[in-house]
């Protein structure tokens, strides 16, 4: 096994890309004119917002596989719905809105 490895539904988590605030606007807009690549794009660069939440149910004895399952569907819904004109952070609306339900 390596070192700091955690693996979550064949996911090596600790390759896991973190996109900036900017970089999100613009795939946002481009996803939003059905730019799929930005899609993928944008949900793999958020799937650390996924694992934060998974964390946050460490203590539940749930399995975290199924916790991040849920967690990407909701972070696809939020993709799909977030509206880059509300005026927040794409976390801001993506947690408590989908990924947390």
């Amino acid at each position: 096994m390596y070192k700091n490895k955690v693996e979550l539904c064949g996911v090596n988590t600790s390759k896991l890309k973190t996109l900036t605030e900017e970089e999100k606007q613009v795939l946002l807009k481009r996803a939003r004119e059905n730019d799929a690549e930005a899609r993928a794009q944008l949900i793999n660069g958020n799937l650390k917002l996924v694992l934060r939440v998974v964390q946050s149910f460490g203590g539940r004895h749930e399995n975290p596989d199924d916790i991040f399952q849920v967690g990407c569907v909701g972070l696809i819904k939020a993709v799909d719905n977030f509206d880059t004109e509300i005026g927040v952070r794409f976390s801001t609306y993506a947690v408590p809105t989908n990924i947390t339900r």
